[in-house]
């Protein structure tokens, strides 16, 4: 059995803690990241030589460094970036694409890579292997309260692993959702199972332009596919679908009111540290503050360095329609937390003020920036720790903690870690211009040269 990993979404409704640059699978709170989690429920089934991993061009380096710290080494084939989302059907093709090129008659499990997923799944799961040969298999979860933040599926004829799927039901409304439950309905997870063959038998027959643009084995040109889910692509025209019961815990986390319900609360039914005079039912995540909450109920409270959401713990749904709005004003607080991850480290904004920005940039060992220059900027870095390599205009000297230099605008400039600890540089922007999008990059180990 193989497995896929779909890592590509942004997680809009879980704003500010996920933006664009860093969504919500790959955040490290308190230990793993949910990607981590899914990478390694992913190689107890397929063991890590068989992961195949769906990402996009702005966040494979957040995966690819993710994955290595979890010790596994994954390459070529195995690291797929998208260079734009095309929702779940052009990944899953895609990945199922690669698999078959080496193993045209394999078995692969789709992961969402955002999910909290009880690992007894797994048995289910292989349990199911020998239905992937006739049918499409998703994974139904059978709910435990009427949700309308969950697509929910119709099971019909009865097999011997499951059911054949009749109806895929939208996310409906909480009327709509208490009769779905007293029907029998099953929670829509996400979670899929497919044969090589099955997969593009089917694909062939139901969405034969998809089908084509991944049939001759070469990389599909992603500007032609057709951006859609895997549910409307296929599932729902198919009559080759089963649907397998899973009996235990599982959440999307899609939304700060999902991850209320499966962390741990208190006597009053609070989550998060705080202090709650006769408050109740609240969701707080302040890590870097001291908050008290009295005489509230059912309220989210989530504090960053850059951004505070405070909203009905019972509207979560509507923090997408926050972050829309913040885009229509092309406000970049969607896109970066304050901390932006490279490929070869990070860097944090530290203040900002028209003229100047100041920044602190750190540089994994034996990693390098892009050789690049400025336009409209100059720039003063000053080491804080660590050994810092700087090349100016072809000319390579060494800095200390201590030591600074100054990068002219219109200079050819490269900052390398040449040690074995982080190398930490305080970096001072001038110019009338300070954005990301004036740089012009010469040389660049990680494939950034236009």
């Amino acid at each position: 059995m193989k497995s896929i990993i779909l890592a590509g979404g942004v997680g809009t409704r879980l704003f500010p803690l996920s933006r664009e640059y860093y969504p919500k699978q790959f955040l490290q709170m308190g230990g793993q990241s949910l990607f981590q989690k899914t990478c390694e429920r992913a190689a107890r089934l397929s063991g890590a030589d068989g992961m195949y991993i769906v990402t996009n061009e702005i966040h494979q380096y957040l995966a690819k460094n993710q994955v290595e710290e979890l010790g596994y080494l994954l390459e070529g084939d195995h690291f797929l970036a998208e260079p734009v989302g095309k929702n779940t059907l052009p990944a899953i093709a895609w990945a199922m694409q690669r698999i078959k090129n080496t193993s045209p008659t394999a078995t692969a499990v789709v992961f969402p890579s955002d999910h909290m997923l009880d690992m007894s799944a797994l048995d289910v799961i292989a349990a199911a292997e020998p239905l992937a040969e006739k049918y499409l298999v998703t994974f139904g979860v059978r709910p435990t309260s009427p949700q309308t933040g969950y697509g929910y599926i119709k099971p019909g004829k009865s097999l011997e692993a499951g059911a054949v799927v009749e109806e895929f039901k939208e996310k409906p409304d909480e009327k709509t959702a208490e009769t779905y439950v007293q029907e029998g309905y099953l929670w829509n997870s996400g979670i899929f199972l497919l044969s090589t063959t099955c997969f593009f038998d089917e694909l062939k027959r139901y969405n034969p332009a998809m089908y084509a643009a991944f049939s001759s084995g070469n990389a599909p040109d992603y500007s032609r596919l057709e951006a859609i889910s895997i549910d409307y692509g296929l599932l729902e025209h198919s009559k080759r679908v089963a649907v397998v019961p899973m009996d235990m815990p599982w959440s999307d986390l899609g939304t700060f009111k999902a991850l209320y319900d499966v962390e741990q609360h208190d006597t009053e039914g609070n989550v998060g540290a705080a202090e709650y005079l006769s408050a109740t039912n609240n969701f707080v995540y302040a890590p870097k503050k001291h908050v008290g909450l009295i005489g509230v109920h059912d309220l989210v409270v989530v504090d960053t360095t850059d951004a505070l959401l405070i909203c009905d713990k019972n509207h979560t749904e509507d923090v997408k329609q926050l972050v829309n709005r913040y885009n229509k004003k092309n406000d970049p607080v969607t896109r970066f937390h304050r901390q932006v991850h490279r490929p070869w480290g990070s860097y944090t904004e530290l203040e900002f003020s028209g003229m100047y920005k100041i920044k602190r940039v750190t540089v994994k060992p034996g990693q390098k920036l892009s050789l690049q220059l400025h336009h409209h900027r100059s720039e003063h870095w000053v080491v804080v720790s660590g050994t810092a390599e700087v090349e100016l205009n072809g000319e390579s000297r060494l800095l200390r903690q201590g030591e600074s230099t100054f990068v002219h605008s219109g200079t050819q400039h490269r900052l390398r870690n040449p040690g074995v600890i982080p190398l930490e540089v305080i970096e001072v922007q001038l110019g009338e211009y300070l954005e990301e999008d004036d740089i012009v990059r010469f040389e660049d180990d990680y494939g950034r040269v236009e």
